[in-house]
């Protein structure tokens, strides 16, 4: 049998015992194995430390140092010799776990194609059904069992098909997609898929079916569902309208719904924002509706203050904070001003218009240098912060007179937003009276409300003192009207005789009329300016006069 070539060629141990276990051949793997070249007709126990053979089998456990090996008698020849080959027991054990998990891989992928949703079909290169799973019986009404054996273009032949994608995926040797109806009538997206082997041949051709019938239907339903989910949210939105309040902000009208939806675009920009408009149209709650929405609100505070309301000689302390015995009356340790104590921040600057030329100076070298020194320093520091300015007044004629530094006003003009008067925006009207109502009425466990001619009082009323003006005569009203309906005979004498006042004027005493003309004009005074010193050079009096008047009719600042 040509034994010694015959060994050669095999790549497992291999051998030949004559009739008395002696060996006559061995090949070079079981050599290699036993680690050396034994001689011939050496007894096979002298070369394995253990040869055992059960009776009436052909199996033989040996074993040679610490290596195990399986052999079988595959050949008997006459006189007794036998030629046996076998394998390291290592090697059977690995072959038979390679062979587990062949089956375990086998049995998951089965069970992955099994219970796609969508149909799947592989044929063989020639087009002949290798494997289905049950989706495709309710796809196309067809047993699975049915498809199994049988070619494409039988399929086709007999109606189930209309369109070969294997075939064409064959034919171009790619991914080919088909959409058709199928024998059951339902729409299908049909994509074949090669699957090559490695001399870059066809193997098979997995093909994906999907019922897009129910696709159809799904998507009609999601559509249907969208556009009565965006019914929902425009009715929710007419709502939250009516209420007038978006995260307690009023923006009914057009004018502002436009300036929120600025806010919420420019919210996490850093760039400096001026607010502009009359006193008492609410810039302060824009700022803070901007701070709110920022990222900045998880990592700084807002901090707010009034340029006006501060005496110059205490502002820039105030804003830029002092070192330990900077000045007569100072802290030893020092003091961190509103920039440092709004690192990460916002600081609110109210009433820019009145900041002093000195501080304009240091309020610009913030900006561009991002970098403040306390009064008595030596040493500057860098703080993040952005600054939100607002002001009554016109920035550009203060320019042009040489009341205010026209590059600090080009810094902060970067992003301006002006905020019309409440008497341009009606429709915001309403919403604020029901808003402050119920805030009233929240804060002092009250039950009020306004009857109809009163709410068209609000609404023809010119509000010289805006938003703040109405807050503040709507909390007067609740607090002091008799029942639960407030009327127009509720409204302070001052509104009653004024434009737009429906009320019949009453016969008062001249000292009555005094008294209400003056409270008149202070609380317009007061709506206006932001300290009793201003208010008093308004009104051409002394602010001591001022403060015991406004204390008299109980007129407060609400900036």
């Amino acid at each position: 049998m040509n034994g010694t070539q015959s060994l050669a060629m095999l790549s497992f141990p291999a051998l030949v015992l004559d009739g008395k276990d002696r060996l006559l051949e061995y090949n070079d793997r079981l050599e290699q194995l036993i680690g050396g070249a034994p001689a011939s007709e050496t007894p096979i126990r002298a070369i394995f430390s253990a040869w055992k053979k059960e009776e009436d089998s052909k199996l033989i456990e040996a074993a040679h140092g610490d290596k195990s090996f399986i052999f079988i008698e595959s050949i008997q020849e006459k006189e007794g010799v036998r030629f046996l080959v076998g394998t390291e027991t290592d090697e059977l054990s690995r072959l038979r776990m390679e062979n587990k998990e062949l089956k375990n891989l086998n049995r998951e992928l089965d069970a992955v194609i099994e219970n796609s949703y969508d149909g799947i079909y592989i044929t063989d290169h020639k087009g002949k059904t290798w494997k289905t799973n049950s989706a495709i019986e309710r796809i196309t009404a067809i047993p699975k069992e049915y498809y199994i054996g049988k070619t494409v273009d039988e399929l086709v032949e007999r109606g189930i098909l209309k369109n070969s994608v294997s075939k064409k995926v064959m034919e171009l040797k790619r991914t080919v997609s088909y959409v058709q109806k199928n024998y059951a009538g339902k729409e299908t997206l049909l994509t074949g898929t090669p699957v090559f082997n490695e001399e870059g041949n066809i193997e098979k051709i997995v093909t994906n079916i999907r019922d897009l019938s129910d696709l159809n239907e799904l998507q009609e339903k999601l559509s249907k569902l969208n556009r009565l989910n965006d019914k929902y949210k425009e009715e929710l939105s007419q709502l939250k309208g009516e209420e007038g309040q978006r995260k307690g902000v009023v923006a009914q009208s057009v004018s502002m719904k436009r300036i929120f939806e600025t806010a919420d675009r420019i919210a996490n920009i850093d760039a400096t924002v001026l607010i502009l408009g009359e006193t008492g149209v609410g810039k302060d709650v824009l700022a803070k509706y901007l701070y709110e929405e920022s990222v900045r609100s998880k990592e700084g505070e807002f901090l707010k203050i009034n340029c006006g309301a501060i005496p110059p000689e205490l502002l820039e302390s105030e804003l830029f904070g002092y070192e330990g015995g900077a000045f007569t009356g100072a802290s030893r340790n020092g003091k961190p001003g509103m920039f440092e104590l709004a690192d990460n921040g916002m600081l609110f600057m109210d009433e820019i218009g009145e900041l002093p030329l000195n501080l304009q100076v240091k309020l610009l070298r913030v900006i561009q240098e991002g970098e403040i020194q306390r009064i008595g320093g030596v040493q500057t520091k860098n703080v993040d912060v952005r600054i939100l300015a607002a002001t009554n007044r016109n920035l550009e004629e203060m320019v042009a007179a040489g009341e205010f530094r026209g590059d600090l006003y080009y810094r902060l003009n970067v992003i301006p937003i002006h905020i019309p008067p409440l008497r341009e925006r009606k429709d915001d009207i309403l919403p604020l009276i029901r808003m402050f109502l119920n805030q009233v009425n929240d804060k002092y466990q009250l039950k009020k409300e306004f009857d109809r001619g009163l709410k068209e009082f609000f609404l023809s009323y010119g509000w010289p003192g805006n938003i703040r003006e109405l807050s503040n005569l709507i909390e007067r009203l609740a607090v002091t009207s008799d029942g639960d309906i407030i009327r127009m005979d509720d409204l302070p004498p001052e509104y009653q005789r004024r434009e737009g006042g429906k009320a019949e004027p009453e016969i008062i005493s001249l000292k009555d009329a005094a008294e209400a003309a003056e409270r008149e004009m202070i609380a317009i005074a007061v709506e206006k300016y932001p300290n009793t010193y201003e208010v008093a050079k308004a009104l051409k009096t002394s602010q001591p006069t001022i403060v015991r008047k406004m204390k008299k009719y109980g007129i407060k600042f609400h900036h």
